[in-house]
């Protein structure tokens, strides 16, 4: 299908300033935009160097950059770009022109002045709107979680980039990620139509410049940059608010803007939650919406901290987030969370821990936890009793106290208390939490094969620490034979009671679905400050995600066959199980019932690492 006259328009302009503005270093040094590998780094975390420059692709498709002199900043093939447009030309002089289509307005308004062409896009913007769209109508009302698509495999509960963003309708994308290939990302979206906002990392003035000089003759794309000051690492969130006339779609998926991750080369999988919410009528006012939740707060929370437009993150009243009512959004900002800026209470892992408490989810009971990541950091009991008992609801306090709490404090009482329920979490962790992380073994027998697990990292001196908790990590191995992870998934299910799609109603359990990873970076540390003597919170990372309690992914699953989210019953799971974990029969129960309503996409309950047994190590 041929552009139209005014994305040909468009997509010369960007040729043509591409041509200008790209200087060789640029050319030598940019693909996509990869300012780091897809992993979560501490200070003493080194960043995978392997996936920094471009990302690995299989033999058969991997070009040199030689054979790509002309790629600049924004991962645009610019020369590729100038011979396909010259193609459309040359085809154009002997067919009929394509049929116009007006490009719309940014935004409905009563005001007769006119809208100027740099004006800031809204997120409601159409050329015609439908107000009050009935919820049934929408494609994933309820909810949906999604494997992505993944060529060489048969389709089951799976969906394609293009099945999300839905071009011909979309009227504004905003779009998050920490990879990007924006050459490709613009071939799945009417450019001409459609006003974009991308949320990227740039870690000087100097990067944001040459980012907005890459964009400057795009008139439909914005940019936006969060903040990477002081001690914050990486912006790894990953996040999409589409637009439509009748409906917003947020999309918290794991993968990055980049085809590998979005299953085109048949290498990478990855997990996608979305949620149609649709238009209410509409009204000239940004004050709260009644039917606004506990979900949409925090998604405008984090908008908000990122630095997106003012009026996107208005529009969100625009909007119903009935259906968010038992989902909750959650989310790390980058730097230090006190109670003088962003609440640390809202994000990282205190966030979760509020997150669980707000959705009725807060149990005393010793949980079973299965954690896919796709990095894992410098892990230590005391991180992940933090995790442990967010999970459970605590919002930050319990290991912070135990840090925290002079000696002098202390009465033998409450001193002996607090030490018992450290030593309790501490048993409850090494019992019930599971890391699933592949062996070498596994990416050597996947089918991209060692060059193609740039974005799955581990550095071996953290397994070799001696705090480092081997006997949690599990081999990670895909139920679709070859494919490799990028999935960041917590299933959480209580070991109190068993866990069966017939009693959803009293289910503690839960599911996460988002961008961080399992380590500190990801989800924070909670210290106290020196100046003010109160709790900080602080994050080197950018992440987001959402919380799925086990009850609402069956009433997802249950809701119609469009929206199935279960997959087929878990005969395949990993028979290379070993003997020693007494709770496999257990975990193997829990995430059986987990799978008969949202994906479970690794074996389970996974092989122990054991003598020989090696994980996949990458740092560079």
């Amino acid at each position: 299908m041929s552009l139209s006259e005014q994305e040909e328009e468009d997509m010369r302009r960007a040729i043509a300033l591409s041509l200008g503005h790209a200087s060789s270093n640029q050319q030598k040094k940019h693909e996509v935009i990869v300012v780091d590998s897809d992993s979560s780094t501490t200070d003493d975390e080194a960043p995978c160097v392997t996936a920094a420059t471009r990302p690995i692709l299989p033999e058969r498709e991997t070009e040199s950059a030689i054979d790509k002199p002309m790629m600049g900043i924004l991962g645009l093939d610019r020369k590729a770009m100038e011979q396909e447009r010259l193609a459309r030309k040359r085809k154009a002089s002997i067919s009929p022109p394509p049929a116009r289509r007006k490009t719309p307005k940014l935004a409905e308004t009563t005001s007769k002045e006119p809208t100027s062409s740099a004006s800031t896009p809204q997120i409601d913007a159409s050329t015609k709107i439908i107000p009050s769209f009935h919820f049934s109508k929408l494609p994933h009302a309820n909810g949906a979680v999604k494997k992505t698509w993944a060529l060489g495999h048969p389709r089951d509960n799976d969906i394609k980039l293009e099945e999300i963003l839905q071009k011909e309708d979309l009227n504004l994308a905003v779009l998050s990620s920490f990879q990007w290939d924006v050459e490709w990302l613009l071939r799945k979206i009417k450019t001409n139509a459609t006003q974009m906002v991308f949320v990227m990392q740039a870690d000087t003035e100097e990067i944001k410049t040459e980012y907005r000089n890459d964009t400057a003759r795009m008139p439909n794309v914005r940019l936006c940059f969060p903040s990477m000051e002081g001690q914050v690492n990486c912006m790894h969130s990953k996040l999409m608010l589409l637009s439509y006339p009748t409906h917003l779609r947020v999309v918290v998926p794991t993968a990055n803007l980049v085809p590998y991750d979005w299953g085109e080369t048949g290498i990478m999988e990855n997990t996608v939650f979305l949620i149609d919410l649709p238009r209410l009528a509409p009204k000239p006012t940004t004050s709260a919406s009644p039917t606004m939740t506990n979900f949409g707060e925090d998604l405008i929370h984090f908008l908000e901290a990122m630095g997106l437009e003012r009026s996107i993150i208005d529009s969100m009243h625009h909007f119903d987030f009935s259906a968010t009512k038992d989902l909750a959004f959650v989310h790390t900002i980058g730097g230090a969370n006190s109670s003088d800026g962003p609440s640390w209470r809202r994000t990282g892992y205190c966030g979760l821990g509020r997150a669980i408490s707000q959705l009725g989810l807060t149990t005393e009971d010793a949980l079973n936890i299965d954690y896919i990541t796709s990095s894992v950091g410098s892990l230590n009991t005391e991180f992940l009793s933090t995790l442990y008992l967010a999970a459970q609801g605590d919002e930050g306090t319990a290991v912070y106290k135990w840090r925290h709490t002079p000696a002098s404090q202390l009465s033998k009482l409450v001193d002996r208390n607090m030490r018992a329920a450290q030593q309790t979490a501490q048993k409850q962790v090494a019992a019930g939490f599971r890391i699933y992380f592949p062996s070498l073994e596994t990416v050597r027998a996947s089918t991209g094969g060692p060059h193609n697990g740039g974005t799955i990292c581990f550095q071996s001196k953290w397994w070799n620490s001696a705090t480092f908790p081997r006997d949690l990590l599990r081999d990670c191995k895909s139920r679709r034979e070859g494919m490799l992870m990028h999935n960041k998934i917590i299933y959480v299910y209580p070991t109190s009671q068993p866990l069966t799609t017939s009693h959803t109603s009293t289910s503690k359990s839960w599911c996460y679905i988002g961008s961080a990873n399992c380590s500190e970076s990801a989800w924070g540390r909670l210290v106290k400050d020196r100046q003010t003597k109160q709790p900080k919170l602080n994050c080197r990372n950018w992440e987001c995600g959402v919380v799925i309690p086990f009850r609402r992914a069956a009433a997802m699953a249950h809701s119609g066959s469009k929206e199935r989210t279960g997959g087929k019953a878990a005969e395949d799971t990993d028979k290379e199980q070993s003997g020693k974990d007494g709770k496999a029969k257990e975990r193997s129960s829990g995430l059986k019932a987990f799978e008969k309503v949202m994906p479970v996409p690794m074996k389970y309950p996974g092989k122990e690492y054991g003598d020989g047994d090696t994980p996949w190590f990458n740092a560079g």
